[in-house]
């Protein structure tokens, strides 16, 4: 695998995704055929090409050579209805010895770069360790799909009993774009990359869109590595998340009590996990904030979080915690990377 995209900055300025081709819809490949044969995916090269200034027979051969991944397919669909969700499960995966251990381990060996992004963007050093360490456990678990399979096999042959399909189609084809664009431009070979199975790369786990948008040389060698450069990982997710509206100093959380038998539940959790209320007009709901929380300046939001069939678990969440949830729209995800990081910090204090 390639180690490395040679990219400056300004190479990475691309132009915006792929519109939607109006066109019949092809009928899928085969698990492991390849795309060369499949109008839409050949119609969608020689589109691509135009209007990115491409050698149209480049962009065909590397469409028409990925193979279709059933894996990739079934792995994208939702759980199924009905399956409770269990975030003291879901923290368990993560807040594990062993991940604890490799935290430690990278905060003390880049601590000067970590202390360098949080100065540069605000972003604490550790929720960067946390979403690392989630992501990928430090570099150990990167993905080994080839991300143009992926991309292709979910761009054109998206499963259409998802409830979002066609809107989830059209991003993978705008992530194949970004994806072909940037390693045409690196002078990458597409094939040779491996990440997840929907295409996520390095060790932050970054979609070819998010590579071109946020990645940064943070080491100053010349070069964007999220593959080999722990360095330019860090900065690159500080950057993610400054770019998405990181408050410094703002905590993600407070905690809450709640009373259901008093609280407005229909009316708190109507918004979901978009910041809604005023502190006053949180607890006049029915939601319980302690001193800190109630002098917070800006607005809340109820984050619910299920316990299988053990009472379900409440913050108070801000701001900040809506712009963790950007890297992955989970609450659950959020608070494991939020969670891990601040063990992982305990843990360095004597």
């Amino acid at each position: 695998m390639i180690a490395f995209l040679r990219l400056s900055l300004c190479a990475m300025l691309l132009l915006p995704g792929a519109a939607t081709l109006a066109r019949a819809p092809s009928p899928p490949v085969t698990e492991g055929a390849t795309y060369d044969q499949h109008p839409a995916a050949m119609a969608f090269a020689t589109d691509l090409a135009e209007r990115r200034h491409l050698d149209p027979s480049w962009v065909r051969a590397q469409i028409g050579q990925a193979r279709r991944l059933d894996r990739a397919i079934r792995l994208v669909m939702p759980p199924p209805k009905g399956q409770p969700k269990n975030w003291a499960a879901y923290r368990a995966r993560f807040i594990e010895p062993r991940r604890l251990q490799a935290g430690l381990r990278f905060w003390q060996t880049h601590r000067e770069a970590l202390d360098k992004a949080e100065a540069t963007y605000g972003v604490p050093a550790s929720l960067i360790v946390g979403v690392i360490g989630v992501e990928t456990l430090y570099g150990e678990h990167l993905g080994n799909f080839r991300v143009l399979d992926t991309l292709v096999t979910l761009a054109f042959d998206f499963p259409a009993a998802h409830p979002r399909a066609e809107a989830r189609a059209a991003f993978f084809r705008d992530e194949l774009e970004q994806f072909l664009s940037l390693t045409h431009r690196a002078g990458i070979e597409p094939a040779s990359l491996r990440g997840s199975y929907a295409g996520a790369m390095g060790w932050p786990q970054f979609m070819p869109s998010s590579w071109v948008r946020y990645a940064i040389d943070f080491d100053g060698d010349g070069r964007v590595d999220l593959f080999d450069s722990p360095v330019d990982v860090i900065g690159s997710v500080a950057h993610y998340f400054q770019r998405f509206g990181w408050q410094p100093g703002m905590p993600t959380h407070y905690p809450v009590r709640i009373d259901p038998g008093s609280a407005d539940m229909e009316a708190l959790l109507a918004p979901d996990i978009l910041p809604s209320f005023s502190p006053d007009s949180f607890e006049a709901k029915g939601a319980r904030l302690d001193a800190n929380a109630r002098h917070h300046p800006g607005k809340l939001a109820l984050v619910e979080l299920e316990n299988g069939s053990a009472p379900r678990s409440y913050v108070a969440g801000t701001e900040n915690f809506y712009v963790v949830t950007r890297y992955n729209w989970s609450s659950y995800y959020a608070m494991a990377v939020i969670e891990l990081g601040a063990a992982i910090e305990a843990m360095l204090k004597p």
